[in-house]
């Protein structure tokens, strides 16, 4: 039987931001772009018969909305998330990841450490560029063991990886 997909998409000062789930657990998010119907499109591929509901997950649409209001929030690890299509390593990468707190920065293979495949930091980046929860899982805080920033899939790339690092550290001590 096919579960039924809620979803909603909501303004936060940085744009709109979508959420999509099961009654009972979150399966994708879209980080906030300018254009509802773009972030609608975005989050809602290859799902079928998605329903609206508004009220979908509202703490949590109320964390992210004060998050890009520039309060400090660790999105709460009580939300049970749907990594369905992902390996045990790739499993165990994005568990690991949203461990790591606002205004922290790790490297990818700090990641691969922390996932149990210490040598694997290329494979932590190809699982992070499928994360199909950013902020939630928070992949934006990793980057390059040379201090570069590293890849960032996302709608608006890098330069949004950037700008969430920057909130995050101007918000981190306020």
């Amino acid at each position: 039987m096919q579960k039924v997909i809620k979803y909603t998409i909501f303004k936060t000062k940085w744009g709109y931001f979508g959420l999509a789930g099961t009654e009972h657990a979150l399966c994708r998010t879209q980080l906030p772009g300018p254009k509802p119907e773009k972030i609608k499109s975005m989050l809602l591929k290859n799902f079928r018969h998605p329903q609206l509901d508004k009220t979908f997950l509202r703490t949590l649409q109320e964390q992210i909305t004060a998050y890009f209001e520039g309060a400090y929030i660790n999105f709460s690890r009580d939300v049970p998330l749907v990594l369905d299509g992902f390996s045990s390593f790739g499993i165990s990468v994005l568990t690991a990841c949203r461990t790591i707190e606002f205004g922290q920065m790790i490297t990818y293979g700090q990641l691969a450490k922390k996932s149990g495949r210490p040598n694997a930091s290329r494979a932590v980046g190809s699982t992070l560029a499928k994360n199909p929860l950013p902020l939630i899982i928070p992949c934006h805080r990793i980057i390059r063991s040379d201090g570069k920033l590293g890849g960032f899939s996302a709608l608006g790339g890098v330069n949004l990886k950037k700008r969430l690092l920057l909130h995050e550290k101007t918000h981190h001590n306020s």
